[in-house]
C-alpha cells in the first residue's frame, strides 16, 4: 500500500512541477513515506533522515523534507521535536493535501502537519489525478483502515476505520492503468476481503474489473479469515482472471494466543476455510503471516503454530518476532524473553523456508505461465511471475513485457525459478 501511496504522491506533485529524480544530491524535496507496523521500521525512519542530512550538509540551501505515512500519523507534531530537518508531516489519509502544504511552506517557511483521517476526501481528490503508473503489474488501493482491533496492531490507529472506495472509481482507475500497459492488478486493503460499498462486495468488484479487456490477472491482499463469504470463495472457481494464490494471515496456530490477540477466529476455523478453498480449487496455494513470541506464548502454543504449518504447507510466508507498538493493548502484557522469541523464530522460519524451497523445486521440469514484467540488467534475461507469484527468470529468449509466456522451468532455489520459453 505504501508503494501505491508513493506513486500517487508523485502523481500529485507533478501538478506543481516536481518530478522524480535518482540523484540524492540534486533533490529539492525529499518525501519519506513511512510504515509504523513494527518498531524497526519506525527506528529506520529517523536513522535515514540523519543519513540524508549528513549527505546534504554542504548544500547551500536546505531541501524541503516531508515525512508522510503511518509514522507521521502516529507521531504527528512530535516529529518536529525529534528532527529539525523535517518541514511537513502528513498522514496516510491526508497526503492529497501535499501540493497545498508545499505551496504554503514555500510562501511562508512555516512547518506544518496534517493528520486528518478523512479517507473519503482523499480518494475523491485523487480521482482528479491520473494514475500514471505504466508497470505490467500494478497495485491499487480499494479499501483502507481496520475495525478488527487485534491487540498487537497499530493499523486502526494510523489508518483509521474501514473504508471501501466507490467501485466506479476503482474501475476507472484500473481501466486507466490497463490503457497504460498494466496487465495485472493487485487489489489492496488492510482488510481487503471486507471490501463493501453499497451492494458491491469484493467478489462483485472482481467480476466487474475482470470485464476490462487486456487485463490478464487479478490478485488481492491482505485478507482476514473472518471476511470470506461463499461468493468470495467461489470467485476462485469461476473467475478465470483471479490467480490461484491467496495470502491469508493466521498469525498463530494456538487458540489461546489467537484469543489473546483478539483475532476472532480459531485454528479449527482457519483450517476449515483452507479446506473450503481446496475443495473448489484443487491447485490453490496459500501464503501467510506469523507472529512469534507474542505475550503469553508457551512452548505448547508455539508447537501448535508449527503443527498448523505442517497441516497447511504454505508455499510462502512472512514471520516476525512480536513488536511492541505504543498505544496497542498488548504493549502492557508480560513480554517473552527476546532470546526465546528469536530461537522460536529461527525454528519456524527454517520450517517455512523448507516448504517454500520444496514448492519451488516442485516446479522444476514442468511448465508454468509467466507474465513477463521487464528485461533484467543482464540484457538477455527477462523477469516475470507465474500464477503463484513465484519470481521467474527467463534465460536466452526474446520476450515482450506484458505478454504471458509458457516457461519450461529448468532450476530453482528458495526464492526464484529459472527457465526458458517452451519451444513446443
Amino acid at each position: 500500500m505504501n508503494e501505491y501511496d508513493s506513486n500517487r504522491i508523485a502523481d500529485l506533485l507533478s501538478t506543481i512541477d516536481y518530478k522524480r529524480i535518482e540523484e540524492v544530491e540534486k533533490a529539492d524535496c525529499f518525501i519519506f513515506n513511512t510504515c509504523h507496523i513494527r518498531e524497526k521500521a519506525t527506528q529506520k525512519v529517523y536513522s535515514d533522515i540523519g543519513k540524508i542530512k549528513k549527505i546534504l550538509r554542504d548544500k547551500q540551501s536546505k531541501p524541503l523534507f516531508v515525512l508522510a505515512g503511518c509514522v507521521a500519523q502516529a507521531e504527528s507534531s512530535m516529529v518536529f521535536e525529534k528532527s529539525d530537518f523535517v518541514d511537513i508531516v502528513v498522514g496516510p489519509q491526508a497526503y492529497h493535501k501535499l501540493p497545498e502544504l508545499i505551496k504554503n511552506y514555500q510562501s511562508n517557511k512555516t512547518k506544518s502537519f496534517n493528520t486528518n483521517l478523512d479517507v473519503s476526501d482523499k480518494f475523491d481528490s485523487l480521482e482528479n489525478y491520473k494514475n500514471i503508473s505504466s508497470k505490467v503489474s500494478s497495485f491499487i488501493t480499494i479499501q483502507e483502515g481496520c475495525d478488527k482491533f487485534c491487540k498487537f496492531c497499530v493499523v486502526p490507529y494510523t489508518r483509521g476505520p474501514e473504508f471501501s472506495r466507490c467501485p466506479d472509481q476503482i474501475y476507472n482507475e484500473v481501466q486507466g492503468l490497463v490503457d497504460s500497459g498494466t496487465r495485472e492488478i493487485i487489489l489492496l486493503g488492510q482488510n481487503v476481503s471486507s471490501y463493501k460499498n453499497k451492494d458491491t462486495n469484493l467478489s462483485r468488484l472482481i467480476e466487474k474489473v475482470s470485464c476490462i479487456k487486456k487485463l490478464e490477472r487479478i490478485r488481492f491482499t491482505t485478507s482476514h479469515p473472518n471476511d470470506f463469504d461463499e461468493d468470495l470463495i467461489n470467485a476462485f472457481k469461476y473467475q478465470d482472471k483471479l490467480m490461484p494464490q491467496l495470502h491469508l494471515p493466521v498469525q498463530s496456530g494456538s487458540n489461546k494466543i489467537l484469543e489473546s490477540m483478539n483475532r476472532k477466529h480459531t485454528r479449527e476455523f482457519y483450517l476449515k476455510l483452507i479446506d473450503k478453498f481446496r475443495d473448489i480449487k484443487k491447485d490453490i496455494e496459500f501464503s501467510s503471516d506469523f507472529i512469534v513470541g507474542y505475550p503469553g506464548e508457551t512452548e505448547k502454543d508455539f508447537e501448535d503454530t508449527l503443527d498448523l504449518v505442517d497441516k497447511v504447507k504454505f508455499s510462502n510466508s512472512y514471520s516476525f518476532v512480536y513488536s511492541q507498538r505504543p498505544g496497542t493493548p498488548a504493549v502492557d502484557f508480560d513480554q517473552i524473553p527476546k532470546e526465546v522469541s528469536a530461537n522460536r523464530l529461527q525454528i519456524l522460519q527454517n520450517k517455512l523456508f523448507d516448504l517454500q524451497r520444496k514448492f519451488n523445486d516442485s516446479k522444476v521440469n514442468s511448465k508454468t505461465k509467466v507474465l513477463v514484467e521487464n528485461i533484467t540488467k543482464k540484457g538477455n534475461q527477462f523477469f516475470g511471475r507465474n500464477e503463484y507469484m513465484q519470481p521467474v527468470f527467463i534465460e536466452g529468449n526474446k520476450c515482450t513485457p506484458g505478454q504471458i509466456e509458457i516457461i519450461e522451468v529448468k532450476s530453482s532455489n528458495r526464492h526464484n525459478l529459472w527457465g526458458t520459453v517452451d519451444s513446443n
